[in-house]
């Protein structure tokens, strides 16, 4: 039975002679600092980035490894990759006004309806100032009439016309803050007119501002 271990022993050593001839069998073929083609059974560092082949005992190529990209390639790819994630967003913008308008005119009567609703809010504001320009107008007119009889102006009355005047100067920036809302709304609706018309194919054929209505049409309407 001694002759078992023996047995055993030699596998593990043909075992061995065998992975060890096939490590060794291993060879790579890979371009030098010089540009020139080099066969061996490694591949130094800096020649590895520039890619190499694996070839088999036959040397026949069995496997190639790329190049390292460049700085440009690199740049490149990104460059691809911003563009096609740009695309896509466009197209789903595309999609989602389409959804929202079917023409370019669709958009405008739309651009309409919120210039007219900004404006109606404008022009309440301009009258709540011509009501506070009323008041004042009187309490100022208080005022004088003290100072021309050489009375002095009693605090209270003072006080009530900077509110006044503070009053107004408060809506005045409202009524300047909404116009600037209103002009990034025409601008946001312009867009959105524009580019309907380039993937529709169809052209708008209403005025960008809304028509302002007479009053006989007013009153056609109200009747």
């Amino acid at each position: 039975m001694r002759h078992v271990p023996r047995l055993a022993l030699a596998a593990a050593v043909c075992f061995s002679l065998a992975t060890s001839s096939a490590l060794a069998s291993t060879m790579y073929r890979y371009k030098d600092d010089n540009g020139r083609m080099v066969i061996s059974n490694t591949v130094p560092s800096e020649s590895s980035t520039r890619g190499y082949e694996i070839l088999n005992t036959q040397g026949r190529v069995v496997d190639v490894v790329e190049p390292a990209p460049t700085a440009e390639e690199i740049a490149a790819r990104e460059a691809e990759k911003k563009r096609k994630a740009q695309a896509e967003k466009q197209r789903e913008e595309d999609a989602e006004l389409l959804r929202t308008f079917s023409h370019p005119n669709d958009a405008v009567r739309a651009l309409h309806r919120k210039l007219q609703e900004l404006d109606s809010l404008v022009q309440l504001k301009r009258g709540n100032i011509s009501v506070i320009e009323s008041q004042l107008e009187e309490q100022q007119s208080k005022a004088a009439d003290l100072e021309r009889a050489g009375r002095e102006v009693p605090e209270n009355l003072t006080t009530r016309i900077e509110r006044l005047h503070a009053q107004i100067r408060e809506i005045e920036k409202e009524i300047a803050v909404q116009n600037m809302e209103t002009q990034a709304i025409r601008a946001t609706y312009e867009q959105k007119i524009e580019r309907l018309e380039a993937i529709t194919g169809e052209n708008r054929t209403l005025s960008l501002e809304p028509q302002t209505k007479t009053p006989t049409q007013e009153a056609r309407r109200a009747d």
